[in-house]
């Protein structure tokens, strides 16, 4: 089974592999117990923020983390996919701004997804 980090770095991944602008990973461990980690993006349009999601849910599926719940996919202006340890958030440009997750999650640790291990 693979760690909360290398699924966090796959979800990354799909994410930048369909152009998801301002990506964020928020380590939340210490701060919350709903997740191990936050990963926030977003998308310029309802089309692209829904592939980001479907890709997201494929890259995972095949890694064998099922998707527990989503919400917003339809309206598609704030997705939010919970894989219990994980929690992304893909949401259109004024939604991320007007919510601001990353300054409500603040006291997390904001790491560089390019830090993410894929292995340990």
């Amino acid at each position: 089974m693979k760690t909360a980090e290398e699924l966090a770095k796959i979800a990354v991944d799909a994410l930048e592999e369909k152009k998801a602008e301002d990506v964020h990973v928020i380590d939340i461990r210490e701060v919350s117990t709903i997740a191990d980690y936050f990963i926030i993006a977003n998308g310029a349009n309802k089309s692209q923020i829904q592939t980001l999601a479907d890709h997201v849910e494929e890259a995972l599926g095949k890694a064998g983390l099922p998707l527990k719940q989503t919400e917003g996919y339809d309206t598609a202006n704030w997705i939010l996919m919970d894989y219990r340890d994980i929690v992304i958030h893909i949401f259109d440009k004024e939604n991320r701004l007007f919510y601001d997750l990353d300054r409500i999650w603040r006291d997390g640790k904001l790491i560089n997804p390019e830090e993410l291990q894929t292995s340990r």
